[in-house]
């Protein structure tokens, strides 16, 4: 009897230190900003894949390119899962890696303009300057424009010329392209196209593309506004 009683406790114990491990991921409570440990950094062309810990848990992210480093501790608050994700920068497969949007070395994130969150390249001192200034296309709309009145551009098709500041390739099977053309609404300044043409930062380039609000693509990541299916014109 005693002997059964051990066994039951013990399987119990079992249960309980499974389910623990299971229950955490780190896309609970998505809307908190996580704090995580690097623990390893791989460099691709376009992207650092950065092996972090969180909470005892380690797991991959993958962030438009930085220079953070092992040891640093960074911040995040969004993130989007792949599962089975390869990775052509660097030929591997990850089992599950979550992409972020952005991170930062302050737990305070702009929630206005997550792309404008300070940059890690600023702690070795650089500070990054912007002096864009472009020229709206014919029959198109500036940014400053968009941001003010997006209602009344939901569902519908914009043109829009801008300066390429950041690209994501090949998440979701399409590129993420950053655009800003010098206006601004409300400290809104960076709007997100979704377009399988490949483009670089640095680049003018006119897109056409439709609205669409409150755009959520799984695990809590939303675009509050973003320009998808877009074409380079």
């Amino acid at each position: 009897m005693r002997l059964l009683c051990f066994i039951i406790t013990g399987f119990i114990l079992l249960s309980s230190c499974k389910n623990d491990k299971e229950a955490y991921s780190p896309l609970d409570k998505n809307s908190s900003v996580h704090k995580v440990k690097v623990k390893e950094v791989i460099q691709g062309a376009s992207y650092s894949f950065l092996l972090v810990t969180e909470n005892n848990q380690d797991y991959w992210m993958a962030v438009g390119k930085t220079d953070t480093e092992v040891e640093d501790v960074i911040y995040y608050k969004n993130a989007m899962l792949m599962n089975n994700f390869k990775s052509k920068e660097i030929d591997r497969v990850f089992e599950e890696i979550l992409f972020v949007e952005n991170i930062s070395l302050s737990p305070q994130i702009s929630q206005k303009n997550p792309s404008d969150s300070i940059h890690l390249k600023q702690k070795k001192g650089k500070v990054l300057k912007e002096d864009i200034h472009i020229e709206p296309a014919p029959g198109g709309i500036i940014i400053a424009e968009l941001y003010k009145n997006k209602t009344h551009y939901a569902n519908k098709k914009v043109l829009i010329r801008g300066q390429v500041v950041k690209v994501n390739k090949n998440i979701m099977e399409r590129n993420w392209v950053h655009l800003k053309d010098g206006s601004s609404d409300s400290g809104k300044s960076d709007l997100t196209f979704t377009t399988l043409t490949e483009v670089k930062v640095g680049d003018t380039v006119t897109f056409e593309g439709t609205v669409s609000l409150d755009r959520e693509y799984g695990a809590g990541y939303v675009y509050p506004l973003i320009v998808e299916n877009s074409i380079l014109k």
